[in-house]
């Protein structure tokens, strides 16, 4: 299968890169990056001492030389892209977090005209942690308040994650909710007791930390606390390249890494 890397010399690029070339049925057939990045011409595999003869390029056009893309990026590069797989029939594992309702919009219209994996969080321990927390809403229905703490790098621009939203979002339907109608993301000053049925966010924000997520269950005499914790962004390349594969063969839909990961 032909990939095309998007934010090849980022952080999670290179990942995907190096995990790439690792695979025995996966080949780099293009690596992108924003336009004013100082990589550009250089070979995606520098970083590694190796040479693929692909080098990194700001030409969108290049992603219609493979047959799914990997972009782990800014929602607007994201949308960019999309729109080349929409034309071509390039499917998609689209990691970016960040998306505005108009970018979900274009990301479904998208769907309709070529296969798409969406997810915010695609390494198995998250996915794992998110049929967890279905299970501890479901249980602990009345009479537990939920909070969600996610920490994350001094760098990342969303908040909260969208790994902690998806999780809010499965609590939530979960008892039965919206989460847009119980989510409550900031407190300060004389705010009062807590809402009935509340789901609550806190992001934190600082050094390298790459990702951990905390669902807290409150009671009264207890409390259950589910963490998942990242050390490397490896977990999430592997994801990634298996949400790749399992986009063959499929011509257009909007999937979701629990599709990729069921039996």
């Amino acid at each position: 299968m032909r990939l095309a890397i998007a934010g090849s010399s980022g952080r999670m690029g290179r990942m995907l890169i190096e995990a790439a070339l690792h695979s025995d049925d996966l080949q780099i057939a293009a690596a992108l990056d924003r336009p004013d990045s100082p990589e550009l011409g250089r070979d995606c595999a520098d970083f590694l001492g190796r040479k693929t003869g692909i080098a990194i390029v700001a030409d969108t056009a290049a992603i219609a030389q493979a047959q799914v893309l990997i972009d782990f990026t800014r929602p607007e590069a994201s949308l960019a892209h999309l729109a080349v797989c929409a034309r071509t029939g390039v499917a998609a594992v689209i990691g970016t977090t960040g998306f505005d309702a108009a970018g979900k919009a274009a990301l479904a219209a998208a769907a309709e005209r070529t296969a798409i994996v969406h997810a915010p969080n695609m390494s198995l321990g998250v996915q794992a942690l998110m049929r967890l927390v279905e299970l501890g809403a479901r249980l602990m229905a009345e009479g537990y308040d939920i909070e969600i703490i996610e920490a994350h790098h001094r760098d990342k621009v969303d908040a909260p994650s969208g790994t902690a939203l998806q999780l809010g979002e499965v609590a939530a339907r979960a008892r039965g909710q919206s989460l847009d109608q119980c989510a409550v993301f900031e407190r300060h000053g004389n705010i009062g007791p807590r809402p009935p049925g509340s789901i609550g966010f806190a992001a934190v924000r600082g050094g390298d930390i790459i990702g951990d997520h905390t669902v807290l269950f409150a009671g009264t005499g207890e409390r259950l606390e589910i963490t998942h914790r990242s050390s490397s962004r490896q977990a999430y390349a592997q994801g990634a390249l298996r949400a790749a594969r399992f986009l063959a063969g499929r011509s257009k839909g909007l999937y979701s890494m629990q599709d990729v990961l069921a039996p």
